[in-house]
């Protein structure tokens, strides 16, 4: 699907213009495709990239443009069970031309709230800064989950909230590789922005989105670390009951083949003491009971 924008008073506004500045191809067609790869001359590799959730941020120069990969990530919904996503974009900038592709189609929405942009090349600029702002909300959406599950287990600890715990773990893991990755691209540019065509006044806010990028990694990293803790503990308590509760089963065992011992000594057939006492059943049953308190009342000074 194709959109059209253009730059008006800041900000980027759609437009019908066949030649529009800015073009938005989300989930392109292969008719589509075929058009950016022989008449806008995009490497096919380099197309397949931007649509590849697992790709790596780039920046490659072909002899027609320049082609940027940057990491976004993806819209949460409830039915992804506590997995948040990431998405690649690819930015292609001519001379007096912008093409973006996107897999997602929450972009779109997203858009039409960059502001502040002059040229095509802070366009750039302005999506890689939303792409950190995005990071950073996501993970304080993480962290809220993460309480929520944490106050959960604590009241009931089930298997469920531990495999919500792991998702989230997960998350974070592509979280912070998509933002390291962002952070190698966002180098890159600032030791090519003169050859990009940036400002000076671009390579200030290059250092500021290097700033806040490298504040989001240090974040994801924090909570990633905080949440890898938690699972640690959590297995090592889930261990622990486990161990407490093996060792009282085999205690209940034990303290229950005592009086089977001592009735199965009295069950021989052959002769044996109390054999013909009228009272020798609540006799031996009186032994039998009195061993299993003899048992326990040892297991328990020991302790």
């Amino acid at each position: 699907m194709r959109y059209g924008c253009e730059i008006f008073e800041g900000k980027l506004k759609d437009t019908q213009d066949e030649n529009a500045p800015v073009t938005i191809y989300v989930n392109p067609s292969e008719e589509e495709k075929k058009f950016l790869v022989n008449q806008m001359k995009i490497d096919e590799h380099t197309l397949q990239s931007a649509l590849d959730p697992d790709e790596l941020s780039r920046l490659e120069y072909e002899p027609e443009h320049i082609a940027i990969i940057f990491k976004i990530p993806r819209n949460y919904a409830a039915e992804n069970q506590f997995m948040f996503k990431v998405n690649s974009i690819g930015a292609f900038l001519y001379n007096n031309r912008l093409i973006l592709v996107v897999s997602d189609e929450s972009f779109i929405q997203d858009h039409v709230r960059i502001i502040k942009v002059t040229t095509l090349r802070s366009v750039i600029l302005k999506l890689l800064y939303r792409s950190i702002y995005h990071f950073r909300e996501h993970l304080k959406i993480i962290t809220t989950i993460s309480d929520d599950i944490q106050y959960k287990i604590n009241q009931a600890m089930e298997n469920r909230q531990l495999i919500n715990l792991f998702s989230l773990q997960k998350s974070l893991v592509y979280y912070q590789n998509s933002i390291g990755s962002n952070g190698v691209l966002i180098e890159k540019i600032k030791y090519n922005a003169l050859k990009i065509g940036y400002t000076n006044e671009d390579i200030e806010t290059l250092d500021d989105i290097a700033v806040e990028n490298s504040q989001c990694y240090k974040q994801a990293e924090i909570y990633s670390n905080i949440l890898a803790s938690l699972m640690d503990a959590r297995v090592s308590i889930v261990s622990n009951n486990l161990n407490v509760l093996m060792k009282n089963l085999n205690i209940i065992t034990i303290g229950i083949m005592v009086p089977t011992m001592v009735v199965s000594i009295f069950s021989m057939n052959v002769r044996i003491p109390l054999g013909t006492h009228p009272h020798a059943f609540v006799i031996i049953m009186g032994m039998a009971l009195f061993s299993v308190f003899i048992f326990f009342f040892l297991w328990r000074y020991r302790r």
